[in-house]
């Protein structure tokens, strides 16, 4: 990075500890956070471990306990509400499915800007394959987070030059995998109730599980476990004919559907990348696969204007953009076997998909190979139930 950034990395975390009086033996504390945050959201420069520890720092700071923030009068009501939901969120991931909730979600912190990160996405042009990056603790995570734009943009239009294809996007929260107690952020409460569910969920369960330098398991899986525990939470806080339960219900079934379509995409772009043909040819049959499925999608759900999903067809489509989804998508389905296995038990389902990643190895297919050995024990007993 630049040195001028560095210098004011150096005084943003001067300007912090001052102004919040942080005393010296705490500044060690600091510099843990930031190195802990430099390892979740990018590779530990010294640049950004002072950023991330300047930035996490002033959330963590800012925290105010949730029971405390709702009873303040500027507080509206929509917004209690969503708090309460959110303490509420935190009880039934704790009691009922078991997660390390530990005291993250206990808490309300005020974001100063309206995004809190943005998430860079990076994959060669002719391959469907991340760009990667190494991360002390967690080793290699195919995204990288940032608290600037501009420094996001930098490290874009850096990969771009190397001749890779580029995404950035916004992130509405992080987890840091049960090391702090992460706050609910202020900007979340624009979500409705269902995406806000859905998103505490999500993070707690990376409190739960988290399978070091797989980076699509871990967020594929926490947006199985988010979206499934936020139908199960509003079935049995305001049963199966709430709008929010039937709404939650339809999140699901559009995510799974696009899931599916997104699969697809991948298996065809896959065949042309292996095909033995120019670059130039790969290039331009490429964007003609991406206008097609552009065009695809739009009419699959032109009668469902209110599918979540509906923006893809008016987006640029890159490499990078399908690998993000493909980092959230991948293999859904597998997931949701699992569940049904389970007897429809979310607890059961978290207990098992802790098993077939105990033992090391590439997590998708330890829990496809957990799933196979519990269908041939169900066709032992059986045979052996109908012999005996």
């Amino acid at each position: 990075m630049r040195s001028g950034a560095t210098q004011k990395s150096f005084l943003d975390l001067a300007s912090f500890v001052r102004l919040t009086h942080v005393p010296f033996r705490h500044l060690i504390w600091v510099i843990l956070l930031g190195i802990v945050m430099g390892s979740i959201l990018s590779g530990c420069s010294p640049f950004y471990v002072l950023r991330a520890a300047y930035e996490e720092g002033k959330i963590l700071w800012r925290r105010e306990p949730i029971v405390d923030y709702v009873q303040r009068p500027e507080v509206t009501l929509d917004s209690q509400e969503k708090l309460k939901l959110v303490m509420d969120v935190r009880e039934y991931a704790r009691d009922v499915l078991k997660l390390n909730v530990g005291g993250s979600y206990s808490s309300f912190s005020y974001v100063d800007r309206p995004d809190l990160t943005y998430i860079l996405v990076a994959a060669p042009k002719t391959e469907l394959r991340p760009y990667t990056w190494w991360f002390l603790i967690i080793g290699s995570v195919p995204y990288k987070g940032y608290f600037s734009k501009a420094e996001a943009e930098e490290e874009a239009e850096r990969l771009k030059a190397e001749g890779y294809d580029t995404n950035i996007r916004p992130s509405a929260a992080f987890s840091t995998l049960g090391w702090f107690d992460d706050p609910l952020l202020s900007h979340l409460l624009r979500y409705d109730k269902e995406v806000l569910s859905e998103i505490v969920f999500h993070e707690l369960f990376h409190n739960t599980l988290y399978v070091n330098g797989a980076g699509a398991f871990n967020e594929s899986v926490a947006n199985f476990i988010g979206h499934r525990a936020a139908i199960d939470f509003f079935r049995d806080r305001l049963g199966a004919d709430s709008i929010e339960y039937q709404r939650a219900v339809q999140a699901w079934d559009d995510e799974r559907e696009f899931g599916s379509f997104i699969a697809g995409l991948v298996q065809t772009l896959t065949e042309l990348y292996d095909r033995d043909i120019p670059l130039p040819d790969k290039l331009r049959l490429r964007e003609e696969i991406f206008t097609r499925s552009k065009a695809e999608w739009a009419r699959r759900i032109a009668d469902r204007p209110q599918h979540r999903v509906r923006s893809f067809s008016q987006q640029p489509l890159n490499n990078a953009v399908l690998m993000h989804y493909v980092v959230y998508l991948k293999d859904l389905d597998l997931f949701e076997s699992v569940y049904e296995r389970s007897g429809q038990s979310l607890v059961k389902t978290i207990e098992m998909l802790k098993q077939a990643v105990d033992n090391g190895g590439e997590p998708f297919e330890a829990v496809r190979k957990l799933i196979a050995a519990n269908k041939a024990k169900d066709t032992k007993k059986k045979l052996d139930d109908t012999f005996a």
